[in-house]
């Protein structure tokens, strides 16, 4: 019997979610914990493992496409089994009604009856030819993307006159991309599209109106919608320090000359950063709804660039691990981030984050904090800089920036002062950091 394999929740209150890759085919026998999909959520792309052993039959949900969470994805049964001889099929599970029962009525008649009332007003030579073939044309809100009714709004075309060529009769963008715009118009009400003049005339004369658009992710709608967020409803402050590093930068050298684990001017960071957490235990908080929580751990997040976004896997109690294993564990971290492999736990808590762009050669910069994260040390490259010695004398010294971005609901000026001489101090006598 065909059963119908729905989109988990593979991360705690996620409530869509995309196929970023389709790791089987149709035809393909899977056991219990074979690999199905990559998919991708607003934090990462984790790999869902089947949970039923069979054939797989159809493959409901194209790539890059989301959906609901609880919405069936694939249909595994018996090899050469006709999809629709189950009670659990593909077209009773994507019913705009809940089509879970086995057969019932509503799912035996199909769904002409239902879908040939369209919720969308159209032309009066619209209905007749939608009545005609609604098995073919899924409903347009259930099978189209946003992406693809947004670009029809703007092109002027009725979805309701286009056949799908994806998953189940699922709308993409390459059924839209090849209709005639003309044509397409005719069929589309005036009240809701753009004329073509209208359209022409909004583009400034001299000026091309070609680009390239790039299908927003999970992922990318995700850190749109958080960043925004935190941005708008945190309120940040800003501390920025200057810090000797040529000390740092011998130590640095000097240990990878002894250690078969090549340490990073970062995991010095880190550990001066978990250091600083240690000597200011009121900068080791987050922000709750009804409490401040002081955390006995040290958990720091480090930002993890990735195809399409970034992630922030978490440290554990990083002030009491040595720098070689917070070598290790980073390295891991951003492997398996890089790869989509990350685990929800791994991307979970933190008081603390930090983002290096130094490699880059970025001077200085400034980062948005990730609520309910207390802070974000923003960190610099190394530079080579004129100085003034403790003697008074000019002279040549390398110099890092760092940009401390605070929540002032936890933290207070002087909490975030206090806590970032101790990160300094850390950073600029670095043998401390090795005690």
């Amino acid at each position: 019997m065909a059963t119908s394999i729905r989109m988990p929740e593979v991360l705690t209150g996620v409530t869509e979610a995309a196929i970023a890759t389709w790791l089987v085919a149709v035809g393909q026998q899977v056991e219990v914990g074979t690999p199905l999909a990559e998919i991708e959520t607003d934090k990462a792309v984790v790999e869902y493992a089947s949970e039923t052993a069979g054939t797989v039959l159809e493959l409901l949900v194209a790539e890059g496409v989301g959906v609901a969470i609880g919405d069936p994805i694939v249909v595994v049964g018996a090899a050469g089994e006709e999809v629709g001889e189950s009670g659990e099929t593909p077209d009773a599970a994507l019913a705009p009604v809940t089509g879970d029962e086995p057969a019932s009525p509503q799912a035996g008649d199909e769904p002409p009856v239902p879908d040939a009332a369209p919720t969308r007003t159209a032309p009066a030579p619209v209905p007749t030819t939608d009545a005609a073939a609604p098995a073919a044309v899924p409903p347009v809100r259930r099978f189209a993307s946003p992406l693809v009714r947004r670009l029809a709004r703007e092109r002027g075309i009725d979805l309701a006159s286009i056949t799908g060529t994806g998953p189940n009769g699922r709308i993409v963008r390459r059924d839209i991309d090849g209709v005639d715009a003309a044509t397409s118009a005719a069929a589309y009400s005036a009240t809701d599209a753009l004329p073509a003049a209208q359209a022409e005339a909004s583009v400034p004369v001299g000026r091309s109106e070609e680009y390239d658009e790039i299908p927003l992710t999970g992922m990318r709608r995700a850190i749109a919608r958080r960043l925004t967020e935190s941005k708008t409803t945190v309120p940040h402050f800003y501390l920025v320090a200057d810090c000797r590093v040529d000390r740092l930068i011998e130590l640095r050298r000097e240990v990878n000359e002894a250690s078969s684990v090549r340490i990073s001017v970062n995991d010095f960071v880190l550990k001066a950063v978990a250091g600083a957490l240690r000597a200011v235990p009121d900068a080791n908080v987050t922000w709750g709804e009804s409490a401040i929580r002081r955390h006995r751990d040290v958990d720091i997040a480090v930002a993890v660039a990735i195809d399409g976004g970034l992630v922030t896997p978490v440290v554990r109690g990083a002030d009491r691990l040595s720098l070689g294993e917070i070598s290790t564990s980073v390295a891991d971290l951003a492997e398996r981030a890089r790869a989509g492999r990350l685990k929800q736990h791994e991307l979970e808590g933190g008081s603390f984050a930090v983002s290096n762009l130094g490699m880059y050669g970025t001077k200085e910069f400034s980062a948005i904090l990730n609520p309910p994260q207390a802070g974000i040390l923003a960190v610099g490259a190394a530079r080579k800089t004129p100085v003034v010695d403790a003697d008074g004398g000019l002279a040549v010294g390398t110099v890092m920036t760092v940009t401390l971005s605070a929540d002032h609901r936890v933290l207070d000026g002087a909490v975030a002062a206090e806590w970032l001489a101790a990160f300094t101090r850390g950073i600029e006598h670095p043998l401390s950091l090795l005690i």
